[in-house]
């Protein structure tokens, strides 16, 4: 892949991976509910769902997705169903003062991260549109995945660890109960509102 091809497809990628959307809710919430540290697992689990996707697409499921409308509609319902049910976990969770260095209510795993990008029809678009675009004919195209899932990496990473980063100076200001009660009910309707991007 060519230099200035790279860069065009790090450009959609980071568009795609900085802006706000159910990862980053996520993040974010995690980061100011348990730390910077202690979310780093559930930022994992969003990366390697993410690779697994890429690769679904590049190697056919994504061909499905486009030839039967149906499993785009089926992706829609539980991608929306399970951004509810965190949008849910994140605004009831119960009020705990950020200290790392003492056991608190565990951040959400690692698997969910996981499994949010296989419902997650943003990150399929994602996905759709960088093979689609960015990858290359031939002989060319198992290295122009390769590219495409090193591009997707390094975004992930990189705006996984701003929102992480924003999430977790949040926790360090807001101290008192009331505080986090808005700060996760506001987080909560956010992920929640992630749903109406999902049907637009």
């Amino acid at each position: 892949m060519e230099l200035s091809l790279f860069l065009s497809m790090l450009g959609f990628l980071w568009v795609a991976a900085i802006t706000p959307g159910p990862n980053n809710m996520l993040l974010t919430a995690s980061g100011a509910n348990f730390g910077f540290v202690r979310t780093i697992p559930l930022m994992i689990g969003i990366m390697i769902g993410m690779q697994v996707m890429l690769l679904m697409v590049a190697f056919g499921v994504g061909g499905l997705i486009l030839l039967y409308p149906s499993l785009h509609l089926i992706l829609k319902i539980a991608g929306s169903l399970y951004l509810l049910w965190l949008a849910w976990k994140i605004a009831t969770a119960t009020y705990e003062k950020l200290d790392t260095d003492q056991a608190q209510a565990a951040p959400i795993p690692f698997w969910q991260g996981g499994l949010l990008q296989l419902i997650n029809p943003k990150a399929w678009l994602m996905a759709l549109g960088a093979v689609a675009s960015f990858s290359l004919a031939g002989d060319a195209y198992r290295h122009s995945v390769a590219a495409i899932s090193l591009g997707m990496f390094s975004v992930n990473l990189v705006s996984g660890i701003i929102w992480m980063g924003f999430g977790a100076m949040i926790g360090r200001i807001l101290r008192s109960r009331r505080a986090w009660t808005i700060f996760n009910l506001a987080m909560g309707l956010l992920t929640a509102a992630c749903v109406l991007l999902i049907w637009h």
